[in-house]
This record gives C-alpha cells, sequence and structure tokens, in this order.
C-alpha cells in the first residue's frame, strides 16, 4: 500500500469481518476512502450481509484472486484460525503489505504462514468502534517507513496509536489496553449496582457512573500530573472519598487488579505458544 491518503486509488482486503474490521472500515470510510477500494473475506452470511448493508463493500464468503488487487492486506481473525486463513489466502496476497490485529499471534508466524517479511502486528481496543481506539504497533525489519506510514494512515481512522521497538511488549499490551475496556466496563458495572443497591433508578446509575469515567479520564487525558495526584486532590483524610479508598487497599483490590492484568498478559503468550508456527 502506498503513503497516498485514503482517497487514493490502493484497495485493502479485511480477512474477517468483525468489530474491529468494522471499526476499521468505518474509519477509512469516514476519512474519504471509497467502498469500492475495500473488500472483505468472512466466512459467515449474517455477518457478510451486515458489512455490506452497513458499509457497501465488496464481500466473499472465502479468499480468491481479488485479493491480488490489495496494497494492503489486515488480519482481524481469530488466533485459532489464523493459520488456516493464511494458507488459504497467501497465493493471492504475497506482494501485499500484511498487518494483523489477531491477539497473540508473534510476527514470526505470521510471516511463515504469509510467506512475506512485510509484516506489521497490531493491538487495538475496542473504543476503536467510536473514534477513541488505543492502537500498539510493532513492526518487522522488513517493513518499510513508506509501510509504516501506510498503516498509520490506516489506524489512526480509529483513535490513537503508538509504536513499540520491542514485540514481546505487545503481550503487556494486550493485558492493559486491548482488554482494558472490559475492566473498565467491570468497575462501570459495580458502579452501576452499587447506585441501585443506594435508592437511584437504572438511568440515574448509569450516567453518573459513565459521565464520571468519561469525565475522569478526560481530566487525566488533559493533565501532565500523575494520577496519584489527580486521586489526591480528591481524597480528604476523613472524608468520603478517603472512606472509600480506604475500604478498596484493605480488601487489595489495587494488588487484585495488578495481579489480574498479569493473568491476562500471561494468556496472550500463551496464545503465541498455542496457535503460532513452530
Amino acid at each position: 500500500m502506498s503513503t497516498q491518503n485514503p482517497g487514493s486509488n490502493e484497495h485493502i482486503a479485511f480477512i474477517g469481518g468483525g468489530n474491529m474490521a468494522s471499526a476499521i472500515i468505518g474509519g477509512l470510510l469516514r476519512q474519504g476512502l471509497p467502498a469500492g477500494q475495500i473488500q472483505v473475506v468472512e466466512p459467515f452470511a449474517e455477518q457478510r450481509a451486515r458489512l455490506v448493508g452497513q458499509f457497501g463493500v465488496s464481500v466473499s464468503e472465502a479468499p480468491g484472486p481479488a485479493l491480488t488487487s490489495a496494497g494492503l492486506v489486515v488480519w482481524a481473525v481469530k488466533p485459532q484460525t489464523f493459520k488456516e486463513a493464511a494458507a488459504q489466502t497467501r497465493t493471492h496476497t504475497q506482494a501485499a503489505l500484511h498487518l494483523s490485529v489477531a491477539a497473540g499471534i508473534r510476527s514470526d508466524s505470521i510471516a511463515k504462514w504469509l510467506g512475506t517479511e512485510r509484516v506489521v502486528r497490531a493491538m487495538p481496543n475496542t473504543p476503536a468502534l467510536v473514534g477513541k481506539g488505543m492502537t500498539a504497533l510493532f513492526a518487522r525489519p522488513a517493513a518499510t517507513a513508506a509501510d509504516r506510514t501506510a498503516v498509520e494512515r490506516v489506524i489512526q481512522t480509529t483513535g490513537e496509536y503508538l509504536w513499540l521497538n520491542d514485540e514481546v511488549q505487545l503481550d503487556a499490551v494486550t493485558a492493559l489496553s486491548g482488554s482494558g475496556p472490559a475492566y473498565v466496563f467491570y468497575f462501570l458495572e459495580a458502579m452501576i449496582q452499587a447506585g441501585l443497591d443506594m435508592g437511584l433508578d437504572g438511568a440515574q446509575a448509569r450516567k453518573l457512573a459513565v459521565g464520571t469515567f468519561v469525565g475522569a479520564s478526560a481530566l487525566a487525558h488533559a493533565s501532565d500530573e500523575p494520577p496519584e495526584v489527580l486521586r489526591a486532590r480528591v481524597t480528604s483524610k476523613g472524608g468520603t472519598t478517603y472512606a472509600a479508598l480506604t475500604a478498596m487497599e484493605q480488601a487489595g483490590i489495587k494488588q487484585q487488579f495488578m495481579q489480574a492484568i498479569q493473568a491476562a498478559r500471561q494468556r496472550a503468550s500463551e496464545l503465541g505458544d498455542e496457535f503460532g508456527a513452530a
């Protein structure tokens, strides 16, 4: 894929048409890439119909010669199906740049399966669906500066990104930001339930909880100060916030939360071992 803008005549193919593929496709269309320059391979009929109805892109059930027109191929498949999908696709895509958003599958495996070294791995997260994603990127040495720029042009349609120099860091990224939205939703569930238990109705509790996360995140994003300083500013000793944080500290919630993130990192590493190439 060239470094031209999304309005160029480059074609982009997606192997897999689930949520992450949809987030990127939506971003590309919003940036002006014509739907006719996007093709998707998606085995499930219901999902194919949704992609056509929502985006108007070309969708096929299986890989075919049409993929040879793609300058960039985005791999949005589940880790356990990547190897099989690559075997069906590689004869049509060896001239392309490959961008994988599959969790855990290492670039050594991807390069081996696809017969090319022009591989970039990405770990996005689901806020990409609303243009607020956070994506970490790692490029193999054969990916040129132009390849990296091409990837940036695609990923920036879904939010922010950062480059990593060490591929092993992607396991930590997977645990921290890739899985991270689920942690936020988990805490939101607890806050909303607490609101209900204290007499608020569902709409009130949800608005207060979600609005608090949005506002606190925006404050942290806008501030140069670390979270512990921001936290201290709203924690007066003997006050309500102090009571809540003291209860959490006594319960060991911070340590348990950190251990949970470590468990996610370990699972990301295991995925590479389980489904990667020898």
